[in-house]
This record gives C-alpha cells, structure tokens and sequence, in this order.
C-alpha cells in the first residue's frame, strides 16, 4: 500500500526521510548492536545522542546559552500545571490569554496554584480572531502572561509577539514550534508537546530561563523544573526513542535550510489551501483572515452531510484525517513541516472538483 498524505492535528506526519533513517538504524544505531529504544539512558552511546539532540534544537532554534532545555514526558498538558506550579508563587498571580481549547485548559490549571485571570478571552466569538496587543488586559504584578501561539483546534494564531513589560511570558507552541525562526529572548518559558512538527508523542520539550523560576510549596519531584534541570532531565528514564527521533527530524531541518527556509515553504502551503478557500462559493472558513494559521486551516461547507461526504471521498482519494474537531465540525487540514506541497496542492484540486460535483 503506498502512503497517504495524512491531515491529522497530532500525531501527524513524520517525514519519510526520517521514517527512512530510522528504520536503516532500526536494528543496529551506530554499531552498537542494539535500537536505540534498547539502550541504558545512563550509558554513554544515549548519553551521546541526548545531548546530541539537545545541540541540535539549540542549533536550529538559535537558543540562548543561559536557556535551560529539558526532555520531559506528559506531553503539553502536564505543562498546563508545571508552568503554574513552577512559576506562580512570586506573586501568586497569573495572567493568561484565552484563545482557544488549550490555553482554556491551561488557564483551568492556573486557578489550581494561585489568582489566574483571563487578561483576553475570545470564546464568545468562538475562538475566530486573536485579539490585538491594546485588547490584552494585562496585570503588571502578574508573575507571568501565558498563551498558546498556534490554536490547533480553531485554525489561528498569534502572528506578533505580546508585549508584556517585565512580566515573562510563557507560551505553548506545541502546534508550530520549528515551522519558523523566532526570538526565544523574547520568553521567558516556551513549551511544546512533540507530536506535531518535532516528530512522535511522548516526549514534551521546555525551554526555560533559570531566573523565573519561583515554584509553589510543596512542589512534587517530578513537577519542580530545578530539580529536572539539575537532573539533566533524567530524574527518571526519559522518552529515549521520542528524543531520538526528534534529532533525525531536525537533521531533516538543517538539511531543508533551516527555519527560515521552513518558514518560506510553509507558507506557500498555506497560501494554496486559503486561495481555494478564498475563491469558493462552497467552502468556507470563520477564523478572520489576520489571525489564519499556518499550519491548521479549518473549514466547512455548512452542511454536515456535504463535509462527512467530501471527508470520506478524499480519504478514499489518499488524503485522510480531515475531519475537523468535535468542538468545530467541519474539516481541518493540518499542514506541518512534514506535509509535502504535493499533498497540500492535491487537496485544494480535490475540493475544487468536489465542489463542481455537488
């Protein structure tokens, strides 16, 4: 059976030259006889590709020296409670931007450790634009401003930085981190699950600034970022397979250019899925044309029957998991690093004909 070009939110694809790679090295990584998911994460051969991959996202994301990174397990949403428990207490206060299912997620956590308040809140337009800087109600004795850049759900995002004085910001990028360069001085912790454009799940990545760092008491071992920073992120066994494959994705990078040239290929993709949405009489998206995202677009024909139909018809013609979300109906196209233009142009010509169709 050959490959589909596949839609989906997360997981979602993996490009097939590290598909490749990986399964090259599937029985023996680098002569040591064994997968790397065999190996002791306290040997020197893992030892060597942790620290390898770490280099690597340092090196592709331009971070920082006095940034500290960790490996971690719990995906994105255990970061919903780790950035709170870690960071709260200076003040115990918080500041977070409600734009989406995640970020709402991420605010019902705050309220756990400390005064969480929403300083934006765009669920009574369903979640359809990202508010402007003079709209964000920040509070300067918060201990820190959180949003979520890319909103997978609801098809937007942020396309400019918050400005938030002193306060350090703290963003969940989990849906576009490594789609294009960006300024991590600019933030004080950047977090992201993997499964979307770092390669499979498991494994959450945390890019932090030491400084910040003012936990709740009693913190859990596992929850406290010193601890994992003086650990190494080894406190215990970590997503070795996870991280692993993360490094073969950024190589992938490097060999494609690097971020900016990521940046220049993703949105020519993008610009072809919304030229067939912006010349359709059938199709249709909500999400103000400011706040599109790059790699989620979201759309619908307004009738429920049309979009289960043209869902399975191009599932049948190779394109598959285009459903979109419960919370939002319709369909969504999930257009990561990974998606090749090929797939991107066969889905625009795919709803063209489907529109002559009905």
């Amino acid at each position: 059976m050959s490959r589909v070009f596949n839609f989906s939110a997360g997981p979602a694809m993996v490009p097939e030259a590290v598909l490749k790679r990986a399964a090259d090295e599937m029985l023996d990584h680098g002569g040591s006889g064994m997968n790397v998911m065999e190996m002791s994460h306290r040997g020197k051969t893992y030892d060597a590709i942790f620290r390898g991959v770490e280099a690597k996202l340092r090196a592709v994301m331009d971070i920082p020296e006095h940034y500290k990174v960790l490996f971690l397990q719990g995906g994105a949403t255990l970061q919903f409670s780790m950035t709170a428990m870690n960071l709260i207490a200076k003040t115990g206060k918080a500041d977070y931007a409600v734009t989406g299912q995640f970020s709402a997620g991420a605010f019902k956590e705050g309220k756990r450790f400390g005064q969480a308040r929403a300083c934006a809140d765009t669920s009574d337009i369903a979640y359809s634009k990202i508010p402007a800087q003079n709209e964000l109600d920040l509070d300067p004795e918060a201990s820190y401003v959180h949003y979520c850049m890319n909103n997978t759900v609801f098809g937007t995002k942020w396309n400019y930085i918050p400005e938030t004085g002193d306060v350090p910001l703290v963003c969940d990028m989990s849906s576009c981190i490594l789609s294009e360069p960006l300024d991590v001085s600019r933030f004080g912790v950047i977090y992201a699950g993997a499964q979307k454009n770092m390669g499979p799940p498991g494994l959450a990545v945390v890019i932090l600034r030491e400084d910040i760092l003012h936990p709740v008491s009693p913190i859990p071992g596992y929850m406290d970022y010193a601890a994992q920073i003086k650990a190494g992120s080894m406190l215990n066994t970590p997503p070795t397979y996870s991280v692993y494959l993360m490094g073969l994705v950024l190589d992938w990078i490097n060999e494609r250019g690097g971020l900016a040239a990521m940046k220049a290929y993703n949105k020519k993709k993008a610009a072809v899925l919304y030229d067939a949405l912006d010349n359709s009489a059938l199709f249709t998206s909500k999400v103000e044309k400011a706040s599109r995202s790059m790699m989620n677009v979201v759309f619908s024909t307004g009738d429920a029957e049309k979009d289960d139909a043209f869902v399975k018809a191009a599932a049948a013609g190779g394109m598959v998991t285009l459903k979109g979300h419960r919370a939002v109906g319709g369909m969504r196209a999930s257009i990561y690093n990974a998606m090749p233009m090929e797939g991107v142009e066969k889905l625009a010509a795919f709803m063209r004909a489907f529109e002559a169709s009905v």
